[in-house]
């Protein structure tokens, strides 16, 4: 998945999930926290069974680190206008608001409050963010 995109979450709590990005995550898809940053994570069904065969194939003690995740994740069904229902432990959690950032990330799509992507993305777009990456590929 890939792109940014910029929508806002309705008093109702609902999200517009980008038409790109229901295509590749599919009629249902699950969300839950990231594991390092403010920012929320959508799978699609497949990519959520593989990433939890991932997580199911750790020790006990590493999957107890994973709880939140689970206990977190919620599976979403867009509405005939493309909206997700984002629960409010979810919006609570990774402090998202009104403005938010959906953000294409490979296997996963990424909801960000618009002004901490902005934030995280000033650091991460720097010409030598980049080139460090690039080198970490060997590229």
């Amino acid at each position: 998945m890939t792109g940014i995109y910029h929508h806002s979450v309705d008093a109702k709590g609902r999200l517009f999930i980008p038409a790109r990005l229901r295509d590749e995550l599919g009629k249902a898809f699950h969300v839950t926290v990231s594991i390092e940053e403010k920012c929320l994570w959508a799978f699609s069904d497949e990519n959520w069974e593989k990433f939890s065969d991932k997580i199911d194939a750790m020790p006990i003690a590493q999957q107890i680190r994973m709880r939140a995740v689970y206990s977190h994740a919620t599976r979403c069904e867009p509405d005939a206008q493309g909206r997700i229902l984002l629960p409010q432990q979810l919006r609570d959690s990774r402090e998202i608001k009104r403005s938010v950032t959906v953000v294409g990330a490979g296997k996963r799509a990424e909801i960000w409050d618009t002004e901490k992507f902005q934030e995280n993305d000033a650091v991460e777009v720097a010409p030598a963010n980049i080139a460090a990456v690039f080198t970490e590929l060997g590229i």
